[in-house]
Protein backbone atom coordinates (compact mmCIF):
# COMPACT_ATOMS: atom_id res chain seq x y z
CA UNK A 1 0.00 0.00 0.00
CA UNK A 2 1.01 3.40 -0.86
CA UNK A 3 1.15 6.20 2.23
CA UNK A 4 -1.35 9.23 2.24
CA UNK A 5 0.13 12.82 2.69
CA UNK A 6 -1.46 12.81 6.60
CA UNK A 7 0.34 9.68 7.21
CA UNK A 8 -2.67 7.29 7.15
CA UNK A 9 -2.41 4.13 4.74
CA UNK A 10 -4.56 4.34 1.60
CA UNK A 11 -7.36 2.06 1.14
CA UNK A 12 -6.83 -0.13 -1.79
CA UNK A 13 -9.42 -0.27 -4.78
CA UNK A 14 -10.40 -3.53 -5.84
CA UNK A 15 -11.75 -4.92 -9.00
CA UNK A 16 -12.93 -8.45 -9.03
CA UNK A 17 -12.47 -10.12 -12.88
CA UNK A 18 -14.51 -12.75 -13.81
CA UNK A 19 -14.60 -14.05 -17.35
CA UNK A 20 -17.50 -15.27 -18.67
CA UNK A 21 -18.74 -18.50 -21.28
CA UNK A 22 -22.17 -19.07 -21.35
CA UNK A 23 -22.51 -19.16 -17.73
CA UNK A 24 -26.50 -18.03 -17.56
CA UNK A 25 -27.31 -21.15 -15.04
CA UNK A 26 -24.44 -19.90 -12.80
CA UNK A 27 -23.76 -16.16 -12.85
CA UNK A 28 -27.15 -15.08 -11.27
CA UNK A 29 -25.93 -17.49 -8.00
CA UNK A 30 -22.15 -16.34 -8.10
CA UNK A 31 -22.60 -12.46 -8.51
CA UNK A 32 -24.33 -12.51 -5.55
CA UNK A 33 -21.53 -14.43 -3.80
CA UNK A 34 -18.72 -12.17 -5.34
CA UNK A 35 -20.94 -8.96 -4.32
CA UNK A 36 -21.29 -9.85 -0.98
CA UNK A 37 -17.80 -10.81 -0.46
CA UNK A 38 -17.05 -7.44 -2.01
CA UNK A 39 -19.29 -5.13 0.41
CA UNK A 40 -17.67 -7.58 3.73
CA UNK A 41 -14.17 -6.24 2.62
CA UNK A 42 -15.58 -2.79 2.00
CA UNK A 43 -17.44 -2.71 5.61
CA UNK A 44 -14.26 -3.86 7.16
CA UNK A 45 -12.17 -1.25 5.45
CA UNK A 46 -9.91 -3.22 3.50
CA UNK A 47 -10.78 -2.22 0.31
CA UNK A 48 -12.23 1.15 -0.72
CA UNK A 49 -15.82 2.06 -1.52
CA UNK A 50 -15.35 2.44 -5.23
CA UNK A 51 -14.19 -1.51 -5.32
CA UNK A 52 -16.24 -3.16 -8.27
CA UNK A 53 -16.53 -6.45 -10.25
CA UNK A 54 -15.68 -6.75 -14.05
CA UNK A 55 -17.67 -9.54 -15.83
CA UNK A 56 -15.93 -10.48 -19.07
CA UNK A 57 -18.25 -11.69 -21.96
CA UNK A 58 -16.43 -13.97 -23.43
CA UNK A 59 -18.54 -14.09 -26.63
CA UNK A 60 -21.47 -16.23 -24.96
CA UNK A 61 -24.40 -17.77 -26.82
CA UNK A 62 -26.76 -17.62 -24.57
CA UNK A 63 -27.89 -15.15 -21.87
CA UNK A 64 -24.96 -14.54 -20.48
CA UNK A 65 -24.57 -10.82 -21.74
CA UNK A 66 -27.74 -9.66 -20.55
CA UNK A 67 -27.49 -11.04 -17.28
CA UNK A 68 -24.16 -8.77 -16.83
CA UNK A 69 -25.99 -5.81 -18.26
CA UNK A 70 -29.07 -6.25 -16.23
CA UNK A 71 -26.49 -6.74 -13.06
CA UNK A 72 -24.66 -3.25 -14.53
CA UNK A 73 -27.34 -1.49 -14.79
CA UNK A 74 -29.02 -2.59 -11.25
CA UNK A 75 -25.98 -2.08 -8.87
CA UNK A 76 -23.08 0.42 -9.47
CA UNK A 77 -20.73 -2.48 -8.26
CA UNK A 78 -20.93 -4.25 -11.48
CA UNK A 79 -19.18 -3.31 -15.13
CA UNK A 80 -20.01 -5.44 -18.28
CA UNK A 81 -17.25 -6.11 -21.11
CA UNK A 82 -17.98 -8.18 -24.05
CA UNK A 83 -15.08 -9.34 -26.24
CA UNK A 84 -16.39 -9.33 -30.11
CA UNK A 85 -16.32 -13.18 -30.42
CA UNK A 86 -15.07 -16.45 -28.23
CA UNK A 87 -11.06 -16.05 -27.68
CA UNK A 88 -10.89 -18.68 -24.94
CA UNK A 89 -10.48 -18.48 -20.93
CA UNK A 90 -6.92 -16.96 -21.08
CA UNK A 91 -7.72 -14.16 -23.47
CA UNK A 92 -11.15 -13.12 -21.96
CA UNK A 93 -8.97 -13.44 -18.59
CA UNK A 94 -6.28 -10.97 -20.15
CA UNK A 95 -8.76 -8.39 -21.66
CA UNK A 96 -10.37 -7.85 -18.03
CA UNK A 97 -6.97 -7.66 -16.45
CA UNK A 98 -5.75 -5.07 -18.76
CA UNK A 99 -9.09 -2.91 -18.64
CA UNK A 100 -8.88 -2.97 -14.73
CA UNK A 101 -5.47 -2.45 -14.08
CA UNK A 102 -5.96 1.75 -14.76
CA UNK A 103 -9.21 1.61 -13.09
CA UNK A 104 -7.90 -0.04 -9.64
CA UNK A 105 -5.12 -0.45 -7.37
CA UNK A 106 -5.37 -4.56 -7.01
CA UNK A 107 -7.45 -7.29 -9.22
CA UNK A 108 -8.53 -10.42 -8.11
CA UNK A 109 -8.80 -13.32 -10.94
CA UNK A 110 -11.24 -15.62 -10.38
CA UNK A 111 -13.67 -18.17 -12.40
CA UNK A 112 -17.58 -17.64 -12.90
CA UNK A 113 -18.55 -21.47 -11.94
CA UNK A 114 -18.65 -20.67 -7.96
CA UNK A 115 -15.70 -22.82 -7.18
CA UNK A 116 -13.05 -20.83 -5.86
CA UNK A 117 -13.54 -19.82 -2.28
CA UNK A 118 -14.52 -16.28 -2.38
CA UNK A 119 -13.59 -16.42 1.41
CA UNK A 120 -10.20 -16.36 0.15
CA UNK A 121 -10.33 -13.20 -0.83
CA UNK A 122 -9.63 -11.72 2.75
CA UNK A 123 -6.49 -13.48 3.51
CA UNK A 124 -4.99 -12.26 -0.56
CA UNK A 125 -5.78 -8.73 0.57
CA UNK A 126 -4.49 -9.05 3.94
CA UNK A 127 -0.89 -10.69 2.05
CA UNK A 128 -1.33 -7.71 -0.38
CA UNK A 129 -1.09 -5.36 2.62
CA UNK A 130 1.60 -7.03 3.70
CA UNK A 131 3.73 -5.96 0.69
CA UNK A 132 2.38 -9.07 -1.62
CA UNK A 133 2.15 -7.86 -5.25
CA UNK A 134 0.96 -11.11 -6.21
CA UNK A 135 -1.08 -13.79 -4.42
CA UNK A 136 -1.88 -16.87 -5.75
CA UNK A 137 -4.55 -18.81 -4.61
CA UNK A 138 -3.80 -22.58 -4.16
CA UNK A 139 -6.29 -25.86 -3.84
CA UNK A 140 -4.82 -27.23 -0.55
CA UNK A 141 -6.76 -30.78 -1.91
CA UNK A 142 -8.45 -32.13 -5.13
CA UNK A 143 -11.19 -33.90 -3.12
CA UNK A 144 -13.94 -32.58 -5.52
CA UNK A 145 -12.08 -34.28 -8.73
CA UNK A 146 -12.82 -37.12 -10.63
CA UNK A 147 -9.75 -39.81 -9.56
CA UNK A 148 -8.47 -39.66 -13.41
CA UNK A 149 -8.75 -35.23 -13.61
CA UNK A 150 -6.93 -35.61 -10.34
CA UNK A 151 -4.47 -37.62 -11.25
CA UNK A 152 -3.91 -36.04 -14.55
CA UNK A 153 -3.42 -32.34 -13.56
CA UNK A 154 -1.11 -33.23 -10.56
CA UNK A 155 0.66 -35.44 -13.18
CA UNK A 156 0.92 -32.06 -15.67
CA UNK A 157 1.55 -29.69 -12.71
CA UNK A 158 4.81 -31.79 -11.75
CA UNK A 159 5.81 -32.23 -15.80
CA UNK A 160 5.71 -29.10 -16.20
CA UNK A 161 8.22 -28.43 -13.45
CA UNK A 162 10.28 -31.06 -14.62
CA UNK A 163 10.44 -29.20 -17.95
CA UNK A 164 11.54 -26.31 -16.79
CA UNK A 165 8.18 -24.35 -16.76
CA UNK A 166 7.95 -22.05 -13.25
CA UNK A 167 4.13 -23.06 -12.18
CA UNK A 168 2.68 -23.14 -9.30
CA UNK A 169 1.38 -26.94 -8.09
CA UNK A 170 -2.61 -26.81 -8.03
CA UNK A 171 -3.08 -23.29 -8.56
CA UNK A 172 -5.48 -22.09 -11.60
CA UNK A 173 -6.19 -18.36 -12.38
CA UNK A 174 -7.40 -17.44 -8.40
CA UNK A 175 -5.05 -14.81 -7.90
CA UNK A 176 -4.61 -11.32 -7.02
CA UNK A 177 -2.36 -8.67 -8.62
CA UNK A 178 -1.18 -5.29 -7.98
CA UNK A 179 -0.89 -2.44 -10.79
CA UNK A 180 2.80 -2.84 -10.86
CA UNK A 181 2.22 -6.34 -11.54
CA UNK A 182 -0.40 -5.62 -14.23
CA UNK A 183 2.16 -3.38 -15.91
CA UNK A 184 4.96 -5.53 -15.70
CA UNK A 185 2.32 -8.30 -17.41
CA UNK A 186 1.19 -5.78 -20.29
CA UNK A 187 4.81 -6.14 -21.43
CA UNK A 188 4.25 -9.76 -22.44
CA UNK A 189 3.16 -9.75 -26.06
CA UNK A 190 2.39 -13.23 -26.98
CA UNK A 191 -0.47 -14.53 -28.63
CA UNK A 192 -0.46 -18.06 -27.05
CA UNK A 193 -1.10 -17.17 -23.70
CA UNK A 194 -0.77 -19.36 -20.79
CA UNK A 195 -0.82 -17.18 -17.44
CA UNK A 196 -0.39 -19.85 -14.92
CA UNK A 197 3.56 -19.71 -16.25
CA UNK A 198 3.57 -16.41 -17.62
CA UNK A 199 2.77 -13.91 -13.94
CA UNK A 200 5.54 -16.13 -12.10
CA UNK A 201 7.97 -14.72 -14.82
CA UNK A 202 6.98 -11.07 -13.58
CA UNK A 203 9.24 -12.02 -10.21
CA UNK A 204 7.84 -9.67 -8.02
CA UNK A 205 7.58 -10.73 -4.44
CA UNK A 206 4.61 -13.34 -4.31
CA UNK A 207 2.97 -15.71 -1.85
CA UNK A 208 0.11 -18.36 -1.31
CA UNK A 209 -3.55 -18.33 -0.32
CA UNK A 210 -4.50 -21.78 0.27
CA UNK A 211 -8.30 -22.68 0.12
CA UNK A 212 -10.67 -26.06 -0.50
CA UNK A 213 -12.32 -26.13 -4.09
CA UNK A 214 -15.81 -26.38 -4.05
CA UNK A 215 -18.31 -28.31 -6.25
CA UNK A 216 -19.64 -26.29 -9.49
CA UNK A 217 -22.93 -24.20 -8.45
CA UNK A 218 -24.83 -24.90 -11.15
CA UNK A 219 -24.36 -25.36 -14.90
CA UNK A 220 -21.50 -27.90 -16.07
CA UNK A 221 -17.97 -27.06 -17.31
CA UNK A 222 -17.10 -25.96 -20.86
CA UNK A 223 -13.93 -27.53 -20.25
CA UNK A 224 -13.89 -30.90 -22.54
CA UNK A 225 -11.13 -33.49 -22.65
CA UNK A 226 -10.03 -32.31 -26.07
CA UNK A 227 -9.64 -28.72 -24.31
CA UNK A 228 -8.24 -29.40 -21.21
CA UNK A 229 -5.34 -31.33 -23.98
CA UNK A 230 -5.07 -28.29 -25.85
CA UNK A 231 -4.69 -26.30 -23.14
CA UNK A 232 -1.61 -28.54 -21.77
CA UNK A 233 0.03 -28.47 -24.72
CA UNK A 234 0.00 -25.10 -25.23
CA UNK A 235 1.82 -24.99 -21.42
CA UNK A 236 4.32 -26.76 -22.32
CA UNK A 237 5.66 -25.48 -25.67
CA UNK A 238 4.78 -21.75 -24.61
CA UNK A 239 7.57 -22.20 -21.43
CA UNK A 240 9.97 -24.87 -22.28
CA UNK A 241 12.12 -26.16 -25.25
CA UNK A 242 12.81 -29.28 -23.45
CA UNK A 243 10.71 -31.44 -25.99
CA UNK A 244 13.07 -30.54 -29.04
CA UNK A 245 15.81 -31.57 -26.65
CA UNK A 246 13.91 -34.96 -26.06
CA UNK A 247 13.69 -35.67 -29.60
CA UNK A 248 17.36 -34.49 -30.43
CA UNK A 249 18.20 -37.43 -27.83
CA UNK A 250 15.68 -39.87 -29.08
CA UNK A 251 17.06 -39.16 -32.85
CA UNK A 252 20.34 -40.19 -31.66
CA UNK A 253 19.40 -43.61 -29.61
CA UNK A 254 17.44 -44.75 -32.66
CA UNK A 255 20.35 -43.57 -34.80
CA UNK A 256 22.49 -46.04 -32.34
CA UNK A 257 20.03 -48.88 -32.43
CA UNK A 258 19.79 -48.48 -36.06
CA UNK A 259 23.42 -48.57 -36.34
CA UNK A 260 23.50 -51.61 -34.24
CA UNK A 261 21.00 -53.36 -36.70
CA UNK A 262 23.63 -52.43 -39.33
CA UNK A 263 25.92 -54.36 -38.31
CA UNK A 264 24.61 -57.14 -36.79
CA UNK A 265 22.73 -57.71 -40.61
CA UNK A 266 26.07 -57.33 -42.12
CA UNK A 267 27.74 -60.26 -39.84
CA UNK A 268 24.40 -62.41 -40.03
CA UNK A 269 25.24 -62.22 -43.93
CA UNK A 270 28.67 -62.98 -43.91
CA UNK A 271 28.35 -66.21 -41.17
CA UNK A 272 25.48 -67.48 -43.78
CA UNK A 273 22.96 -67.33 -41.50
CA UNK A 274 20.37 -65.15 -43.18
CA UNK A 275 16.69 -66.10 -43.01
CA UNK A 276 14.73 -64.15 -45.08
CA UNK A 277 11.21 -62.89 -42.95
CA UNK A 278 9.68 -59.66 -43.34
CA UNK A 279 8.91 -59.60 -39.23
CA UNK A 280 11.91 -58.11 -38.05
CA UNK A 281 11.98 -55.54 -40.79
CA UNK A 282 8.49 -54.54 -40.91
CA UNK A 283 8.82 -54.14 -37.01
CA UNK A 284 12.02 -51.89 -37.47
CA UNK A 285 10.64 -49.71 -40.59
CA UNK A 286 7.20 -49.09 -38.14
CA UNK A 287 9.31 -48.26 -35.39
CA UNK A 288 11.58 -45.54 -37.24
CA UNK A 289 8.71 -44.48 -39.08
CA UNK A 290 6.64 -43.79 -35.45
CA UNK A 291 9.33 -42.26 -33.88
CA UNK A 292 9.84 -39.65 -36.92
CA UNK A 293 6.24 -39.17 -37.18
CA UNK A 294 6.06 -37.81 -33.45
CA UNK A 295 9.47 -36.09 -33.98
CA UNK A 296 7.99 -34.17 -36.65
CA UNK A 297 4.57 -33.41 -34.54
CA UNK A 298 6.19 -31.67 -32.03
CA UNK A 299 8.55 -29.37 -34.18
CA UNK A 300 5.13 -29.15 -35.86
CA UNK A 301 3.56 -27.30 -32.29
CA UNK A 302 6.67 -25.50 -32.02
CA UNK A 303 6.32 -24.13 -35.35
CA UNK A 304 2.89 -23.86 -35.43
CA UNK A 305 3.15 -21.59 -32.38
CA UNK A 306 5.93 -19.38 -33.89
CA UNK A 307 3.53 -18.78 -37.09
CA UNK A 308 0.52 -17.84 -35.04
CA UNK A 309 3.64 -15.25 -32.78
CA UNK A 310 4.66 -13.45 -36.28
CA UNK A 311 1.38 -12.55 -37.33
CA UNK A 312 0.85 -10.37 -34.72
CA UNK A 313 -2.78 -10.84 -34.58
CA UNK A 314 -4.91 -8.83 -31.66
CA UNK A 315 -5.30 -11.13 -28.66
CA UNK A 316 -9.06 -9.66 -28.42
CA UNK A 317 -11.63 -7.51 -29.65
CA UNK A 318 -13.70 -5.35 -27.05
CA UNK A 319 -17.21 -4.92 -28.70
CA UNK A 320 -19.02 -2.98 -26.09
CA UNK A 321 -18.72 -1.86 -21.94
CA UNK A 322 -21.39 -1.32 -19.89
CA UNK A 323 -20.02 2.09 -18.79
CA UNK A 324 -19.74 5.62 -21.32
CA UNK A 325 -15.75 6.74 -20.20
CA UNK A 326 -14.49 4.64 -23.30
CA UNK A 327 -15.46 4.02 -26.99
CA UNK A 328 -17.72 1.36 -27.67
CA UNK A 329 -15.32 -0.76 -30.09
CA UNK A 330 -11.76 -1.11 -29.83
CA UNK A 331 -8.94 -3.70 -29.95
CA UNK A 332 -5.68 -4.43 -28.02
CA UNK A 333 -3.22 -6.39 -28.59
Amino acid sequence: MTAEGNGKKKIPKLMIVVPCYNEEAVLPISSRLFLTELEDLIAKRKVADESQILLVNDGSHDETWGIIRELADNDEHFLGLSLSRNYGHQNALLAGLMEAKDKADITISIDCDGQDDVKAMEAMVDAYAKGSDIVYGVRSRRDTDSTFKKKTAEGFYRFLQWLGADVVYNHADFRLMSRRALDELANFKEANLFLRGMVPLIGLHSTSVYYERKERLAGKSHYSFSRMCSFAADGVTSFSVKPLRIITWLGFLVALISFIGVIWAFITAISGNVVPGWASMTCIICFVSGVQLICLGVMGEYIGKIYLEVKERPRYIISERTWIDAPGSVWKR
